[in-house]
């Protein structure tokens, strides 16, 4: 399929609520639960995701509208979460998550990036020379895994409570 910026504006616009059906006021056990040692829990990563919209997707864009190649983008702290999130409750996070979200979209629709602006290059410090079009259509596929990733974390919690099952939920195996 190739890029819409139409398209990805509608998948970006839905992660807030869906992450808020999924998360909002369901038990702490299933938000602080993750798949073992460097792993990250649902919890984690709704901060991990508010983080991205603080210091990632629009600065970045900002950059090559601004910039082009001679500036390199910021490292992104991709664990920065584990700091910033502390003693925050999961409702607060999807809230600022969501906040900050619609001002990114807003931000994104403002720009009125033409075909010819998503063509224009930026410097990833790791992955060399990347369009406007790499990055935004990247920010939707970090969305949707990060969507999966929820619901796989909270999936293997099951794993054993399934019994005989787990031979038909591939998930529990990923």
């Amino acid at each position: 399929m190739d890029f819409e910026l139409k398209h990805a504006m509608e998948i970006l616009g839905r992660t807030p609520a869906t992450l808020n059906s999924m998360l909002r006021d369901i038990p702490e056990e299933w938000l602080r639960q993750n798949e073992g040692p460097e792993t990250w829990s649902p919890y984690d990563i709704v901060g991990h995701l508010i983080h991205g919209e603080e210091t990632d997707w629009i600065p970045r864009a900002k950059i090559i509208l601004e910039h082009g190649e001679a500036r390199a983008f910021e490292p992104f702290d991709r664990v920065a979460m584990f700091e910033k999130s502390k003693g925050k409750s999961i409702g607060e996070l999807l809230d600022t998550f969501a906040a900050l979200r619609k001002e990114s979209l807003h931000t994104l629709n403002e720009m009125r990036l033409t075909p010819a602006l998503l063509e224009n290059r930026g410097r990833h410090p790791e992955l060399g020379v990347v369009t406007l079009k790499q990055l935004l259509a990247a920010w939707v596929v970090h969305d949707l895994g990060h969507v999966r990733q929820i619901v796989r974390v909270m999936a293997k919690q099951y794993r054993d409570a399934v019994g005989p099952w787990r031979a038909y939920l591939s998930i529990l195996d990923e």
